[in-house]
């Protein structure tokens, strides 16, 4: 893995080694902002029993929140696809986009407007200082995926996205692919 490939967009795949670390373990987390002083990212595939639904009693629509991190869990993020129809949106990737006009995604989603597979949400963020999150790459916390349709992983259909990866990476990783959320169960 080479060190300037971290940018926007990337995905940082947990290390085996992050096993027991309640926040990252198993984790798959979307860059969505690497510049010159830090790092945000949102876990992907972390559910909370919550959707939005709790939150806006109005949308029918069940849309899962998830886990985006241990930073500002009482704040309410999220990633989607249409910056067409959602103002001030900021570009992660192609065809992939953070924040914007709150007030429109809730009259979106009562409106049935847009879609669960459009939109994520998260509780929280991850978060890095300047250099940090290259100092835990460099230290073997994270695998830097070259995933290519990043669109995907707005959808809930990513729950064994890290298991595949630990598949695909080989003999060494392999074995972790099936390793329990708590190894203390095995």
């Amino acid at each position: 893995m080479i060190l300037a490939n971290l940018k926007n967009g990337v995905v940082l795949v947990a290390e085996p080694s992050l096993i027991g670390d309640m926040s990252f373990q198993k984790s798959v987390i979307l860059v969505a902002n690497h510049c010159n002083t830090g790092t945000i990212g949102f876990i992907m595939n972390k559910p909370t029993a919550s959707t939005i639904s709790d939150f806006i009693p109005d949308v029918t629509e069940e849309y899962r929140i998830y886990n985006g991190g241990p930073v500002e869990q009482d704040n309410l993020y999220f990633v989607h696809s249409i910056p067409e129809l959602i103002p001030n949106s900021v570009k992660i990737a192609e065809n992939l986009y953070w924040g914007g006009s709150f007030e429109v995604v809730s009259e979106l989603m009562i409106d049935r407007i847009i879609e669960p597979d459009d939109i994520k949400f998260f509780l929280g963020y991850s978060g890095w200082s300047f250099n940090q999150l290259e100092t835990e790459i460099s230290g073997n916390s994270w695998i830097v995926s070259a995933e290519e349709n990043l669109r995907t992983l707005i959808n809930d259909r990513i729950d064994c996205y890290w298991k595949d990866q630990m598949l695909t990476l080989g003999d060494r990783y392999s074995i972790w692919a099936n390793a329990p959320e708590n190894p203390e169960y095995n």
